[in-house]
């Protein structure tokens, strides 16, 4: 299908701001955050305790993970049916909705409050994604990468700990503050008025299916790895965010602890430019082999020690570091390899490892339950970074670096 790009004077005269800067979506990813940070300890102890049982969790997580897979799957025909700002706009309204359904607090409401929150993370993160596939030089996605990962370093740091407070003080507090900060995200997004990306008109024709995106995702083995690292690193947050802290709960350690050790952990994307400074020194390759390895060690390490629960819950503070890295660092295998003709299909595709990992954690978690004790979760997924290891070893030696005779990254 062919496509039709804006000029900057048709932009200029719709009022829209023709050269969006780096910035502008390191803004929108920190209010993204500051939604999903400030919840990210308080759902997982909701759904405890409305269903008294890790392993329903899991089926709950697990359900809600196959559903907003197939939405992230659709939200590119979205952006061709409707204009790119307009989802946007409705990913943010779908996390005012989730906000209302938790707060309404039974079981079947927070179950469905969990899927209609995926559904609208997916949606703002994908269009987030082909806003900066469209704008930014593939040799600046590096720096877009850890700007972002520093704006948001304070809400990710504050959100989990306040989170656990605020539920403490009422249970409903977190989802008004939650809902208070998604309408935020939404009218900032509409002051940047990014508009709706270079492609904003076609030929006549019928939408592209997302299907067939999936053969040219699958047609190439670097998008597969590349995707394959983001679904691996996303399985280890899973486990930390969400296993973490019923642990801690089930261990006596109490429910604080784990927004605790989240909250600390995710200011750790503070330091995330030396991280990217030192990864463009050596390369994606061995920054990304570095983290997993050292990853894969210490979770595998705090099922060993999972008796001593202290202990266990350090050895997993410490390994959230290597996942900070496999943040800066993870996505670039992939990003580099996008083809400029598939920004906003790949955009897609490369989302949905938010989704599979939403499905691939609970369902390997509901098994290991079945068999062995909570900590076991922990193995598994040590056991993951290191098959994510050794698929990193065909990723190229130079992608990332600095090339000595000009200074600029290898493409």
């Amino acid at each position: 299908m062919a496509l039709k790009y804006q000029s900057l004077e048709l932009q200029r005269a719709a009022g829209m701001n023709p050269a969006p800067k780096l910035q502008h979506f390191a803004i929108l990813n920190a209010l993204d955050a500051l939604v999903r940070g400030t919840l990210i300890s308080t759902i997982p102890i909701a759904v405890y305790d409305a269903f008294g049982s890790a392993q329903v969790l899991s089926t709950v997580y697990l359900i809600a993970g196959i559903v907003t897979l197939l939405w992230g799957l659709l939200v590119p025909r979205m952006t061709h049916i409707w204009p790119r700002a307009w989802v946007y706009v409705g990913g943010t309204a779908l996390y005012l909705i989730s906000m209302a359904l938790f707060i309404a607090g039974t079981a079947a409401t927070v179950s469905l409050g969990i899927l209609v929150m995926g559904m609208a993370t997916v949606t703002t993160f994908v269009c987030l994604n082909a806003y900066v596939l469209d704008y930014v030089p593939r040799a600046e996605l590096g720096r877009t990468q850890s700007l972002q990962m520093v704006y948001a370093a304070l809400p990710w740091a504050i959100g989990p700990l306040s989170g656990v407070w605020m539920r403490h003080v009422w249970d409903p507090l977190p989802f008004i503050v939650g809902a208070g900060l998604a309408a935020l995200q939404m009218g900032i997004f509409l002051y940047l008025r990014l508009g709706n990306g270079r492609q904003i008109a076609r030929s006549v024709g019928p939408a592209a299916n997302p299907l067939a995106y999936l053969g040219r995702f699958f047609a190439q083995p670097r998008l597969i790895a590349g995707w394959l690292f983001a679904v691996i690193r996303s399985c280890g947050w899973w486990v930390y965010v969400v296993y973490l802290p019923v642990f801690c709960i089930e261990q006596g350690l109490g429910e604080s602890l784990g927004g605790a050790l989240l909250s600390v952990s995710n200011a750790a994307l503070l330091i995330s430019p030396l991280m990217a400074a030192w990864a463009r020194r050596t390369s994606v390759r061995v920054s990304l082999r570095a983290a997993q390895s050292y990853t894969a060690a210490l979770f595998i390490l705090a099922t060993i020690t999972s008796p001593w629960p202290l202990v266990a819950a350090g050895c997993l503070f410490f390994a959230s570091f290597g996942l900070v890295l496999l943040d800066v660092v993870g996505g670039l295998p992939f990003m580099m390899s996008v083809k400029p003709s598939e920004r906003a299909e790949m955009a897609a595709v490369y989302s949905s490892f938010r989704d599979v990992s939403g499905i691939a954690t609970p369902a390997v978690a509901w098994a290991v339950l079945w068999v062995a004790p909570l900590a076991w979760i922990f193995a598994a997924a040590g056991l993951g970074f290191a098959a994510s290891y050794a698929i990193a070893a065909k990723v190229h030696p130079r992608l990332g670096a600095e090339r000595p005779s000009h200074g600029g990254q290898v493409p």
